[in-house]
């Protein structure tokens, strides 16, 4: 499969949220990524369903919900009603994480499983069968513009043999044209980038630099 380009809203100018959203989708982005947190998983506060409602009238590209939040699952329901396509829990939030990825897959979006650099990907084999995504986090989850933490590159070839073809490995942190390369490589088949796109002059050039073309 092609490797697919999801621009992070998180680094958009919000004054100009539909432009930016109809910018990156004329440059050839495959999905939408929407970087959620709460302010106490990860120090930084962002946006809520409402920013997925919007964006759903937007565009129909899907929308890949990424939620460093604590108790995803009091959540879940209200992202997925908004129009996340894909819902995306992490495994060291507190909570009931299982119960969260049933609840997204039964309210119509796809359950996927985020882990942190310190995560190992042994620690999630339990997820099997009931997640089509796991997204490996390349930086700290909480600010982007951070740099990519190389060392977590061979997660991908171990993700690989746990889940098999079934699961969408996706990468998050750091990725920019000069290190996409060795990312393609390693095995993301999903390339998340904030910086490395909304800050880059020429959308276009950006998303087929991090896709190889």
């Amino acid at each position: 499969m092609k490797t697919l380009i999801a621009p992070s809203v998180l680094s958009a100018d919000f004054a100009r949220l539909k432009d930016e959203i109809q910018a990156v989708e004329a440059a050839g982005a495959d999905w939408i990524h929407v970087d959620v947190m709460d302010g106490h998983f990860v120090p930084n506060i962002t946006m809520g369903p409402f920013i997925v409602e919007a964006l759903n009238r937007l565009t129909d590209l899907p929308l890949d919900c990424h939620l460093m939040i604590q108790r995803p699952e009091k959540y879940v329901e209200q992202f997925a009603k908004s129009g996340a396509d894909w819902i995306s829990v992490h495994p060291e939030a507190e909570g009931d994480i299982p119960g969260a990825l049933e609840l997204a897959a039964k309210h119509g979006a796809k359950p996927a499983l985020a882990i942190k650099p310190g995560t190992a990907v042994e620690s999630v084999k339990s997820y099997a069968g009931k997640i089509g995504m796991l997204l490996v986090m390349t930086v700290e989850p909480g600010f982007s513009g951070q740099k990519l933490m190389a060392d977590c590159l061979p997660k991908y070839a171990q993700a690989k043999k746990l889940f098999g073809e079934k699961v969408l490995l996706e990468i998050d942190g750091g990725v920019k044209a000069e290190n996409a390369g060795s990312v393609r490589t390693a095995g993301a088949q999903v390339i998340v980038a904030a910086t490395a796109i909304f800050h880059s002059k020429d959308y276009a050039r950006a998303i087929g630099a991090l896709r190889g073309a």
